[in-house]
């Protein structure tokens, strides 16, 4: 084996130590930063391995895996949840310290700040297992990568923070190796960390965001610290000066739009939903909302995009729901889906096209699939043991049955998986099962069905996983499901189902039967696209041309990395598989889940109803939305960002800067003689735009807002300092410096109107309808350049944002905690309902969503505690200086579950202190 290393990149300390610590014996050969080793990739890789097979491996963190299985030493699944963190959090925070203490000349808690995070992740991980490596007991190859990542920036573990004493411990431990030292001595000596400081400088000048989360007033000591290079300031305001005819001409891409060769083509699907439901929130923005952002920034960049979606409309779900409202399978997703078209129309989501399944083009695409599955000897035949229910004379589907979890014990579990754990489950596994339409207990009966041969396309799915994952941007959560899926070792996987709704199986025997929807439904993106244009094949069998990007919630990973690729690879007939997976957390709502059925949440087709304008929801969703984690919908953090982000912060430096230009300078844009504040500025904003432009082609969507948000604080601060409004009535050099200041800050603003179309559309175009901003200008690139000239006329500037109230959101809480359901079928209540509702001693729901009966001694004492333990919240909180936003947050709670207690022990709730004023 051959290891390919070069001067100045820090990954080739992990390569080094993982291949010292694994035994691996490999050849040497330093190359250049720009050598090409690997000959099949587009841009240089290195540190790179090229096996004696001749095969290359130049994923860094691949490369030292590779080393460990070679020593037999097989990773764990939190082995591998640590190298995907690495990769996605530890990784980025440690080249913006590098960076900030090699090229800008920072020292001390300015480098710390940024990896201070990560560097408590890993000390509270090591403290709660209380073991002395990451994994375990023994050193694995998740010690060594996350060492060598951090050895550049903390050299020893003097410099850690005295608290972090499990981290401490461990460092230094992992310095001691022989293999770490030996690696350290070849890789940093006789430079020390400034054999980085080369490789650095070629790279972008990283946005330093870290540990400081939104806040209602500018940043000015977060901007203030930043520190740029006179290089960087001379960039910046030469690129300026270019102006507008700088700009690539907007890409029109064709009608239908297809694949164009040399341009870089994108195609875009968002998970389909379920026909039979109306999506919530948190489908909104695990799928389709995020896809739209993307979407819609590939367009500014000039790439050619197709966005595709649609309703999932065969299987048991909507059987089930037909017999619920007793309406036809086909008249429930004739339904539902003008319901789900209605609701993404008014999210502003910009589909290409919204399909659904329920088409000729789904028939013949699935059933030419099977068929070459069945001639390549990829399908088995078995007999499946199955619930049938002998009241309803039916075998029952996975969701016509309910029981308890085999694994978790959870009783609300359906016949396919259980919302609890998030296994798979057959349903014949299910403890204690019910028929859900009769609630009969199912007996067990025998039925043929036919398999998918995953074990036999094992092989093919890893190798091109391996591919995919080294050159593609798959999340963290969606690599380590895969992994967890394909770890023990691929099953045969059933593709049929004993239903009438569904695609029908084309094989004597199997007539009776249809495809199961996990088998079906992901074809619909290729249905779907047919529908779309007849050349739908030149998007879907074009690997080499077309990067596919798949949006979707975690639980719907294994059917795209797994089941519907093997599908595809079996079939070989040069289908598209996907280069990006990108698979959200869960989005909680307040305390628990959304439940259409308890009315607890905001459903899609509630968000209008709220007087809250989409783009709003639209902004908030994407400002939590969950990428690491699970996240929470909160009325409470929803006012806030409302009326701090939006209105204090971005609205209000919008608006400013037009006003400037109407007020002053009688609506056109004054010349501008720029000073060395005014070129600080630009490269500043530079920085910020090319920050949110890597983070976007990552897919690092709730990052990138950040970076609007960043920007119109500096141009908050960049008013406030130089005070145009003053400086006007002044001299005629203050009169000039005025103008310039309202130019600048007009400019930024236009900018901004551009960078905020994918999050907020209706936003953006507003901002360039008022700055009458030219069509032309909505290209990105990473360059900001003057695109309203001196002497530009804009139009009447108004505010963007309205503030929101206190009893608005109040009202809106209530009105979606759970109190307003009635078991009624119509929503109406009956007079002689609506006389004991009046009359009754209720209060408004309490957290948990039910309602809160005044002298119920077990809600009160439940109250008590939860007002105990929210009080011992905040205490932390400030005791820790958090975040003023977030104990605000965190206060409202506390103050809301007082007031519920209060109503419980039936006293009149006190109203709230007078702000900045204490209780007498």
């Amino acid at each position: 084996m051959r290891l390919y290393l070069s001067e100045g990149s820090a990954q080739g300390l992990k390569v080094l130590a993982a291949a010292g610590a694994s035994g691996a014996r490999v050849r040497l050969e330093r190359v250049p930063p720009d050598g090409r080793v690997v000959p099949f990739l587009t841009h240089p890789r290195v540190p790179a391995l090229h096996l004696d097979s001749g095969t290359f491996l130049f994923s860094p963190n691949a490369i030292c895996q590779y080393f460990f299985l070679l020593a037999g030493k097989e990773p764990n699944d939190l082995t591998n949840q640590w190298l995907e963190w690495e990769a996605t959090e530890l990784q980025p925070a440690v080249s913006t310290a590098l960076y900030c203490h090699l090229v800008q000349g920072k020292k001390g808690g300015e480098v710390l700040g940024a990896i201070r995070k990560t560097l408590t992740y890993i000390d509270q991980s090591l403290t709660s297992k209380a073991t002395p490596y990451l994994a375990g007991e023994a050193e694995s190859v998740a010690d060594i990568v996350l060492w060598a990542t951090l050895f550049p920036v903390l050299r020893d573990e003097s410099c850690l923070p005295d608290e972090l004493q499990a981290l401490r411990s461990w460092f230094q431990t992992m310095n001691l190796s022989e293999p770490c030292r030996s690696a350290a001595v070849s890789v940093l000596t006789p430079k020390g960390a400034q054999a980085f400081k080369v490789y650095l400088q070629k790279q972008l000048g990283p946005s330093l965001h870290w540990e400081k989360p939104a806040a209602n007033e500018p940043e000015e000591e977060e901007l203030a610290e930043r520190s740029l290079s006179e290089e960087e300031i001379a960039a910046a305001a030469e690129a300026w000066a270019r102006g507008p005819a700088a700009l690539p001409e907007r890409w029109q891409p064709p009608s239908p739009v297809l694949p164009v060769e040399g341009r870089r083509n994108v195609l875009i699907t968002s998970a389909l939903p379920y026909v039979n439901n109306v999506p919530h929130l948190g489908n909104i923005i695990g799928c389709v909302l995020s896809a739209d952002v993307f979407a819609r920034y590939c367009r500014l960049r000039n790439w050619n995009t197709l966005y595709v979606c649609g309703t999932d409309e065969y299987g048991t779900a909507t059987e089930t729901k037909a017999l619920e409202e007793g309406l036809t399978p086909q008249q429930i997703c004739d339904k539902y889906n003008a319901i789900h078209a209605q609701i993404y129309r008014w999210f502003d989501i910009s589909f290409d096209y919204f399909g659904r399944t329920t088409t000729a083009h789904q028939t013949t695409i699935a059933q030419d699939i099977f068929q070459r599955l069945l001639e390549r000897d990829m399908l088995l035949t078995d007999t499946v043991d199955q619930l049938r229910c002998e009241r309803c004379q039916r075998f029952l589907a996975d969701r016509f049955v309910e029981g308890t979890c085999p694994f978790c014990n959870y009783e609300e579990a359906r016949g396919d998986q259980c919302d609890k754990c998030g296994k798979l489950i057959n349903a014949v596994e299910l403890k204690k099962p019910q028929c859900k339409v009769c609630k009969d207990s199912p007996v067990v009966k025998s039925s043929q069905h036919l398999f998918l041969d995953l074990p036999k396309l094992e092989g093919r799915l890893e190798k091109w996983l391996e591919q995919s994952w080294a050159t593609g941007d798959w999340t963290a959560n969606s690599r380590f499901i895969t992994r967890s899926w394909i770890r023990d070792g691929l099953k045969p996987r059933c593709i049929t189902r004993d239903l009438k709704w569904g695609t029908p199986v084309p094989l004597d025997g199997f007539r009776d039967k249809v495809f199961y929807v996990w088998f079906d439904a992901p074809i619909g993106y290729l249905s779907i696209t047919a529908n779309y244009t007849d050349q739908w094949e030149r998007w879907w069998k074009n690997p080499q041309q077309v990067q596919l990007y798949n949006f979707m919630a975690k639980d719907n990973v294994p059917f795209h990395s797994v089941i519907f690729p093997c599908s595809l690879l079996g079939a070989e007939d040069n289908y598209t598989l996907v280069n990006h997976l990108v698979a959200t957390e869960y989005l909680n709502y307040e305390d628990g889940k959304f439940s259409k059925s308890r009315g607890v949440g905001v459903f899609g087709d509630m968000a209008q109803d709220t007087g809250i304008p989409a783009d709003i929801w639209r902004f908030y969703l994407l400002f939590l939305r969950p990428e690491g984690q699970d996240s929470a919908f909160s009325w409470t953090d929803l006012l806030l960002k409302n009326n701090s982000e939006l209105l204090n912060n971005l609205g209000n430096f919008v608006n400013r800067a037009g006003m400037f230009v109407c007020k002053f300078f009688g609506g056109r844009v004054p010349p501008m003689e720029l000073g060395a504040d005014d070129r600080r500025l630009l490269a500043h904003v530079t920085l910020e735009l090319r920050q949110y432009n890597q983070l976007l082609e990552k897919v690092r969507i709730r990052d990138a807002l950040r970076c609007i948000l960043s920007i119109s604080r500096y141009g908050n601060q960049y008013i406030q300092v130089n005070e145009p409004w003053k400086r006007i009535k002044g001299h005629d050099a203050d009169r000039t410096r005025a103008g310039t200041v309202t130019g600048v800050a007009v400019n930024i603003a236009a900018l901004i109107s551009v960078m905020l179309q994918p999050y907020m559309p209706c936003i953006s175009a507003t901002i360039q309808r008022q700055l009458c901003v030219p069509q032309a200008c909505n290209v990105l690139t990473d360059t900001f350049l003057c695109l309203l000239p001196p002497g530009h006329q804009i139009g009447t500037v108004n505010p963007l944002f309205q503030k929101l109230e206190n009893e608005q959101i109040e009202a809106l809480r209530k009105r979606f905690g759970g109190g307003q359901v009635s078991p009624n079928p119509d929503p109406r209540p009956l007079p002689a309902q609506a006389a004991r509702m009046a009359s009754a001693d209720v209060t408004p729901p309490g957290p948990g969503g039910g309602a809160v009966l005044a002298g119920d001694p077990q809600k009160v004492k439940e109250l008590a505690e939860e007002v105990a333990k929210q009080a011992d919240h905040v205490r932390q909180l400030k005791a820790s200086k958090a975040e003023k936003g977030q104990i605000d947050s965190e206060v409202a709670k506390l103050l809301e579950l007082k007031k519920q207690l209060a109503l419980a022990e039936g006293k009149t709730p006190e109203p709230p202190a007078p702000k900045g004023k204490k209780r007498k």
